[in-house]
């Protein structure tokens, strides 16, 4: 067995489902889960038609590059979502269709990353995969079956959640292959600037790493006026309309309440499109045609797109001042996810609220680690607002009593 397997820690729910285990949750109240971040909204009616519609193609075998009908329209949303130079991005060349981010975000790390020679053991041989912390724990998985290290960089709420980029040393850029943006942030919500990026876009320049920008709760805003900007938005403030050195996640997942779909694309510079094009083929993991053509559908409306993040907002508004009675509660940029200070140990919360409320919330050290005596998500936890609206308050009204009672 590949000895590298032995560096994975459990997921995070693995280690959540242990601690719920350890007690037992009060009959007084029906569950309420929200730990996981997947949407609860309805699937848009028309792309499930689509696909019904489209079954007859199980007869047939998907190309792992997708059909041109999609690239396109993939090229067209962004485009016009992040105001991109027209025609600089070619459905040909700049586009894979992929099964879901989760797959892709794993496999691109392993095409990427060019291992040292020789099994070299030195320290300062070893590639480095940064990425932010808290995380998505595919980035660390990824990292360390590709035979590089995570390096991981605190978001703490005195720097916006956002990563202290400029703290980080010369020799950690100079030995990064690979760097993970995730914006909005999960789970933060915290959304990097254009000039952040920019600057980041410089030293992928200067000391030639790739710019991996994990961008699936883009379209979850809270402020119709505020899209959260993107990496190729960056990109084409620049004027840098070839994407060197930077590539996107999307999915629709969260954007159209998707997630069984598993339907996704990466996006960015030609040449990493290319190469990654290669290793999908003997990856295996083409998107059947039918779900292809029904992704078509979804990237082509923004009306349901729009009716869905005004359902968030209405959540967002409505749970606030409930937990602002008794937490610190603060609006985020995006994503559908709140990140709350506990007034005791995180995990011990989460695991007294499942008890006494029946209330299932994801403690914070579970998505961090460690670096130099910090856990950013130490006396944290994320309430993922996914669950109906009803649900939701009456969480929220839980979460309330439970913290009072502890105040007693």
């Amino acid at each position: 067995m590949n000895s590298d397997l032995n560096k994975l820690q459990p997921y995070p729910f693995e280690k959540l489902n242990q601690l719920k285990s350890e007690v037992t949750p009060s009959s007084d109240y029906s569950h309420i889960a929200l730990s996981i971040g997947e949407p609860k909204h309805a699937s848009p009616r028309f792309v499930l038609d689509e696909l019904t519609k489209q079954l007859g193609k199980l007869s047939i075998y998907p190309s792992t590059k997708g059909i041109p009908e999609l690239r396109e329209s993939i090229c067209n949303w962004l485009t016009q979502r992040f105001k991109l130079t027209p025609a600089s991005l070619d459905p040909e060349q700049h586009v894979l269709p992929v099964n879901g981010t989760r797959e892709a975000i794993f496999s691109l790390t392993q095409a990427l990353i060019d291992r040292p020679v020789n099994n070299m053991s030195q320290s300062d041989a070893t590639p480095l995969v940064v990425c932010p912390n808290p995380f998505y724990q595919i980035y660390e998985g990824a990292a360390f079956l590709s035979g590089a290290e995570p390096h991981f960089l605190p978001c703490l709420e005195v720097n916006n959640y956002i990563p202290d980029f400029e703290a980080v040393s010369p020799d950690v850029w100079q030995r990064c292959q690979l760097l993970f943006l995730c914006s909005p942030g999960n789970p933060t919500g915290a959304v990097i600037p254009s000039s952040t990026l920019q600057r980041l876009i410089a030293l992928a320049d200067q000391y030639d790493f790739i710019i991996a920008s994990d961008e699936c709760y883009s379209e979850i805003y809270c402020d119709e006026s505020r899209a959260p900007i993107g990496l190729l938005q960056a990109c084409a403030e620049m004027n840098r309309n070839d994407y060197k050195r930077c590539v996107v996640f999307h999915s629709l997942s969260k954007r159209s309440n998707l997630p069984g779909l598993r339907s996704g694309f990466v996006a960015g510079d030609a040449s990493i499109m290319e190469q990654f094009l290669r290793y999908r083929t003997y990856h295996g993991s083409a998107m059947p045609i039918q779900h292809q053509l029904a992704s078509i559908a979804a990237w082509n409306d923004e009306t349901h797109v729009k009716e869905n993040r005004s359902f968030y907002r209405e959540k967002f508004a409505t749970v606030m001042p409930i937990l602002g009675e008794v937490m610190d509660v603060a609006q985020t940029d995006a994503s559908f996810y709140l990140w709350l200070k506990t007034p005791i140990q995180d995990d011990l919360f989460a695991q007294k609220l499942f008890q006494e409320k029946h209330v299932t919330v994801l403690p914070g050290r579970y998505l961090s680690r460690t670096v130099n005596g910090i856990n950013p998500g130490e006396n944290r936890v994320r309430l993922a607002l996914v669950a109906p609206l009803e649900e939701c308050i009456e969480a929220a009204e839980r979460i309330r009593d439970f913290v009072k009672g502890l105040e007693k």
